[in-house]
């Protein structure tokens, strides 16, 4: 397998399970959120990944982070493509590995891992059923050219941040709301008054979307 990943397999194994993948943020790693993956559904394999980059002294990044307020330097925008992809090939490769049904699979990403899933997912539509991005943000910059000519009528997406998040300001987050509804798509979109995390009860209002949504 090409990326390094956690599993949590369904209580009840069937032929074709859904899948959710989880994507970490910058400097962190596949146990940061996978903390989590006794609370998730049950019927579900969770997945989570671990991002190709080491840092130093310890953890893992998508791509490199210039600590820069201006937003056009922000991130390395070419290693976002290539890890955009990465995570494209990975989502094949455990829909070969595991029994999962691929029409049934979300991404769910903190911070670095939000971004990218967002991405991937109006990059590629036909791999993605829905999208939970927690203190990310959209960046067009790293979505394939053509994405709007891609079929993606089917994809929802769960958008939440913290209303003080120091690392990505909400302004950001903010401007993925209308982006994804001139698209078409439906967003649920939330805010908490949190910093760089996921509160209870956000985590609490995204369980409950996966419910009804699936």
């Amino acid at each position: 397998m090409s990326l390094y990943h956690l599993v949590r397999e369904p209580k009840e194994i069937k032929e074709k399970n859904p899948v959710l993948i989880l994507l970490h943020g910058y400097g962190s790693n596949e146990e940061d959120l996978f903390s989590f993956a006794s609370e998730l559904p049950s019927e579900y394999f969770v997945i989570s990944a671990r991002a190709p980059y080491d840092l130093q002294p310890y953890g893992h990044a998508w791509y490199a982070i210039y600590f820069d307020a201006d937003e056009n330097k922000f991130s390395d925008d070419e290693q976002a493509k290539q890890s955009r992809d990465s995570i494209v090939n990975f989502v094949d490769e455990i829909c070969e590995k595991y029994p999962i049904d691929a029409s049934k699979l979300t991404l769910i990403g903190f911070s670095q891992g939000a971004i990218l899933s967002c991405a991937v997912a109006l990059s590629y539509p036909e791999k993605i059923s829905r999208v939970v991005m927690l203190s990310g943000y959209l960046n067009d910059k790293i979505i394939v050219e053509d994405y709007t000519k891609k079929d993606n009528k089917h994809l929802q997406f769960y958008v939440s941040h913290g209303t003080v998040d120091q690392v990505i300001p909400v302004d950001w987050a903010r401007k993925t709301k209308p982006f994804i509804e001139n698209l078409g798509l439906p967003i649920d979109y939330k805010e908490y008054p949190v910093g760089h995390g996921v509160a209870p009860q956000n985590f609490f209002d995204f369980k409950n979307w996966l419910q009804e949504t699936l």
